[in-house]
Parts: structure tokens; sequence; C-alpha cells
């Protein structure tokens, strides 16, 4: 969907029928509300907090959804005293899919694949001494937490991690209006960037873009209208 269909949607939904009350809502402010809702539709998703109640795979459509959201990157760190540290998570990191990794040991130095169970901070002294949890090479699991943002692989020191993986939910792109002033910047945007999304998921993130604006703008009517229609078509 193109930015003029975009803006004129929201307006739209906005004005009165045969107004123009809402017609002054500047340009920064659609980009601003439209990219806030992107990310706010998105976060539900994700965590399910929705009627439906599905998270990000919980249903064929939620997977429909949000595939196009994810991005795999090698992780690159150091090897340390029982575990391996990746550097900073990347700048558009949302939310955490899965990693996936080689390793390799003394006795077998061709890297081999491991399974990686992403575990809490709080329980890693418990897993590393319990023996069905600790990581092992021989049976091909290991354990890694997110820390700092960053991720430590755990080895308990008898393997060495290889060309470890992240796949990861990154933060949908924010859209741009040539020729307007990018709220988050403050530059004079030179092309337009427009949403990534399908169309008829724009339609219901500018459902949740026009509740943003009329909560701003004390719309009471517009705005339950508007997140009724966005939770009914999610």
């Amino acid at each position: 969907m193109n930015n003029q269909i975009l803006q004129l949607k929201i307006k739209q939904r906005l004005n009165k029928l045969a107004s123009n009350d809402y017609d002054n809502i500047e340009a920064w402010q659609i980009i601003e509300a439209f990219n806030k809702a992107q990310v706010q539709w998105v976060r539900r998703q994700l965590h399910g907090s929705n009627q439906f109640k599905e998270g990000d795979e919980g249903s064929k459509r939620r997977i429909d959804d949000l595939q196009i959201l994810l991005s795999d990157q090698i992780l690159t760190g150091t090897q340390k005293d029982g575990y391996y540290e990746s550097s900073l998570l990347p700048s558009d990191y949302m939310e955490y899919k899965r990693v996936s990794t080689l390793a390799k040991s003394d006795c077998c130095p061709d890297p081999d694949s491991m399974t990686v169970y992403l575990a809490e901070e709080a329980n890693v002294d418990e897993l590393l001494d319990d023996e069905f949890r600790k990581p092992s090479f021989e049976w091909g699991e290991t354990f890694c937490t997110l820390f700092s943002d960053k991720i430590r692989i755990y080895t308990d020191s008898t393997f060495t991690v290889v060309n470890p993986k992240l796949t990861y939910y990154r933060f949908p792109r924010y859209i741009q209006l040539a020729g307007e002033v990018n709220p988050y910047t403050g530059t004079t945007s030179a092309a337009d960037v427009t949403c990534e999304f399908r169309d008829d998921i724009t339609e219901v993130i500018i459902e949740e873009c026009v509740s943003i604006i009329a909560g701003d703008i004390e719309s009471l009517n517009i705005y339950q209208i508007s997140s009724q229609s966005v939770e009914k078509n999610n």
C-alpha cells in the first residue's frame, strides 16, 4: 500500500462524514502514530495477547503474518571460561526465536550440530549441576541465556562453539513520507518508505494508528470504533 492511500485511509477514519475536522493533523504525527501502531500490533501478535490468545506460531495465520519479520545473523563473540559470549544483539532485534550452532571438542575436531535451548539466567547454576540438563557435546545439547543485550551459549568448558547463528524477530520497517520531517531523526526524508506488511495487515495497523491518534485528540467514539475493529480482525 502506498503512503498516499495510507494517509487517506487514516484521515478518512478520523474525520466525520463530509467534514475536514482533523485534516490539520501534521504528516509527522501520522508517521509517528503509524510506526507506533506497527510495533504495538507486532508485540501483541508475538505475545498472544489477542482475542484468540495466539502467539507467534500459535496458528497458520500467525506464522504467515509474522514470517516477514524473521531474520538470521551469525553471532560473533568470545569464548570464555564455561560459555561463549556473543557481541551485542542486532540493532533491529525485537524478540528471540532460536539459536543454532555447531561445536567441536579435542576428541572430535570436526564440527557437529548442537541443539540449543533458551534458559533463564536465574537457573544457570542449577542447570550446570544437573547431569541431565548441563551442556553435553556427547549428547549434542546445551542451553543459552540472554544477558545484557548479549547471548551466552554454555559449554561447561568441554567443547568449543563454532559458527553460532541467531534467528530473531526484527522491528518492522518504519514508514517515511518523502519531503516530510522524520520525527525520529529530525531530518527531511528524501524518499517514501512504505509499510512492508501485506495490505490486509496494513489495514489492521491503520485502525490501530487511528485509535492512537483518536486517543491523543480525545475523540472517544473514533477510539472505540478503531480499537474494536483491530481486535475483531486479529
